[in-house]
């Protein structure tokens, strides 16, 4: 693939993961509006207000603690998937990186470039390649280590940060809203379960 085809494609991508991302507009993506008027953009199926509502509800009670754990299961979740599934199936090392980075800057560690090519579960040069594009997009900073010139440290830009906690908040809510309804919906409660 030309690397115009490939910038032209991670435009598109980063346009709709911005969109999704916002927790502003919440209810409008979920009802299929597209805030941004992009031609060719496959609206979702409308939504009711109590769905609306539900959402919104779903997404105040998020927490700091509570996205942090979500990005730690996420991170985790992909882990046990290689158990039940050929590992070189998937490949989304960026998307580890920015897990692993979001869950050391929320506990406040530092991350040597090391482990974070670590948490990519790739080879070091494919994980250092994505780290370099990551930093030229303005999602990951790098820094020297005050004490030994031979180490860096990397993390989440203060962008880098600002778009995880959106789509963390966005697919926290979602989640929270649709298993909660599935689970109402094929698990009845235990007081009906008894009758």
């Amino acid at each position: 693939m030309s690397s115009r085809i490939i910038r032209r494609h991670d435009r598109g991508r980063r346009r709709a993961a911005l969109r999704r991302a916002n927790p502003a507009s919440l209810t409008d993506t979920v009802a299929g509006h597209d805030p941004m008027g992009e031609a060719g953009r496959v609206a979702a199926p409308e939504v009711t207000a109590a769905v609306a509502a539900g959402l919104h509800e779903a997404s105040a009670r998020i927490t700091p603690e509570a996205l942090l754990a979500f990005a730690r299961e996420t991170y985790a979740i992909r882990r046990r998937r290689d158990r039940h599934l050929p590992g070189d199936l998937f490949g989304e090392p960026t998307w580890d990186i920015l897990l692993d980075l979001y869950v050391a800057t929320r506990e406040g560690r530092p991350v040597p470039t090391t482990s974070a090519c670590i948490g990519a579960n790739v080879p070091p040069t494919t994980a250092l390649r994505w780290l370099r594009i990551l930093e030229a997009r303005g999602l990951v900073e790098r820094e020297e280590d005050g004490r030994d010139g031979r180490r860096t440290f990397v993390r989440l830009s203060a962008r880098g940060l600002a778009a995880m906690d959106d789509w963390l908040h966005v697919a926290l809510a979602m989640l929270d809203h649709s298993v909660g309804s599935i689970l109402r919906r094929y698990n009845p409660p235990l007081a009906e379960a008894a009758e």
